[in-house]
């Protein structure tokens, strides 16, 4: 989920006092979730005993799973599955011991080929949110500055409110703002050793990517600016063995620290955090809070994960690329053709269709549902409140004809979900601060 915005006030004022912020967003989340749960949008269990990676069974109809972040499909794989199997035959269904202590052999095995496709020092942790827990306050020393993107991942933001307790100066910008990245760099360099920059590199909600040769232009002209990219769902599906969007656009910057994980392309679980140099992964290693106080990743998913790097290593990941890269292709020309708001032309999985009123994606996801289609909502508070949307991910699980098929639906719906929220397509693009497309001037 991502920064949001402040929520609409809630007309639930406490006697002689108004609620506080907090407050105020607790209730509407609370009554958001109260009205998405009965509609059948949000919080649902399908009733499938077997899942196949396309089809969901949700109250007895049948839909196509737009919802899915396993952008490669491998979750099926049989061989993921029977390393799974193996894994828990050698060692067991979970092995309770302290990494400072004892690791199984597949925990080595992994970190050694998550080492060959990153061509960098490695460390496995067992997400990313508790990767980033001992990776930020660690790196982050007393006199550094951070400055986070707007839209960087909430794990992240969430990790940086520990370092405001050491009264390290923690600031947001605009989305993908240069200028006014740059402008921060200025006003810290001289004052603080080091300025980090906080960023996704393929952002969750909105499928856009880091501008990453642009940052490393700014690591290049200013000796003490670093960065922290978060690139989970870039990695996979895109850059040299799937090591990421950010490798794709670039080789590794010496001042690039890089957090990624296994659960979406990578079909496993785990976080992956990668280092300049072996010194600082063996002081994170050591130091890191949940690299000894949390359980490790377990060996089902170190059996499952093992399988993975394995085609990740081999020819076979250029041709599941190359699919991939098809369909995406497909999903953003078809958009593009019946005119509607994708947030990002990136070619990534993630495709956001922008719908404005929150109740304009409530429409569109209950009339996809009937229609046999089942996507995301993307609402407060994973965005601003008026910049609900639909997040329509692209897996190889998906065939041609289901894209053509679901932009075609989603085209139809549109409309009539701006007419029930009271909202036109020009008043989309502004709430998102998009241009206007002469075609719909």
């Amino acid at each position: 989920m991502q920064r949001t915005s402040t929520p609409p006030a809630v007309m639930t004022a406490q006697p002689h006092e108004l609620k506080s912020k907090h407050a105020q967003a607790l209730d509407t989340i609370s009554l958001i979730v109260e009205k998405l749960i009965p509609m059948g949008i949000t919080h649902q269990s399908p009733d499938d005993d077997f899942f196949d990676g396309r089809l969901v069974h949700i109250k007895g109809r049948e839909m196509v799973n737009f919802s899915s972040c396993s952008y490669l499909g491998l979750e099926t794989d049989e061989r993921l599955k029977e390393g799974a199997i193996d894994a828990v035959r050698r060692f067991g269904t979970y092995f309770s011991s302290s990494r400072a202590y004892l690791t199984t052999k597949l925990y080595v095995e992994l970190e050694e080929m998550l080492e060959q496709i990153f061509e960098k020092p490695v460390l496995l942790g067992t997400s990313t949110m508790l990767g980033h827990i001992s990776n930020i306050p660690v790196i982050v020393g007393d006199n550094d500055a951070v400055i986070l993107d707007h839209s960087v991942h909430a794990s992240v933001q969430t990790c940086c409110e520990m370092l405001k307790a050491r009264q390290i100066p923690v600031e947001m910008i605009r989305h993908s703002n240069m200028d006014m990245l740059e402008d921060k760099i200025k006003r810290y360099k001289d004052t603080h050793e080091k300025v980090w920059y906080f960023a996704d590199g393929v952002y969750s909600m909105h499928g856009d990517l880091l501008p990453v040769k642009e940052v490393y232009e700014l690591m290049d002209r200013y000796d003490n600016f670093y960065l922290y990219a978060d690139d989970v769902h870039g990695m996979g599906w895109t850059g040299k063995h799937g090591s990421g969007s950010v490798r794709a656009q670039a080789p590794h910057h010496h001042k690039l620290y890089l957090a990624t994980g296994l659960s979406k392309s990578f079909a496993a679980f785990g976080g992956v955090l990668v280092y300049p140099d072996e010194k600082m992964r063996n002081i994170v290693k050591y130091f890191g809070k949940t690299m000894t106080f949390c359980a490790p990743v377990q060996p089902p998913n170190l059996g499952a994960a093992v399988a993975s790097a394995k085609i990740h290593l081999s020819p076979e990941i250029h041709i599941l690329h190359q699919r991939l890269l098809s369909k995406i292709k497909l999903f953003k020309s078809l958009a593009k053709a019946y005119d509607l708001p994708v947030y990002s032309d990136a070619m990534t999985p993630v495709n956001f269709i922008c719908m404005g009123k929150p109740e304009a994606g409530y429409y569109m996801v209950q009339e996809l549902m009937n229609r046999g289609f089942y996507v995301s909502i993307s609402c407060y508070p994973s965005v601003p409140y008026n910049q609900t949307g639909i997040r329509v991910p692209v897996t190889l699980h998906h065939t041609d004809a289901d894209i053509e098929a679901v932009i075609k639906a989603i085209a139809e719906i549109y409309p009539k979900a701006l007419e029930i929220s009271g909202a036109n397509i020009k008043d989309v693009y502004r709430a998102f601060k998009l241009k206007l497309p002469e075609v719909t001037a």
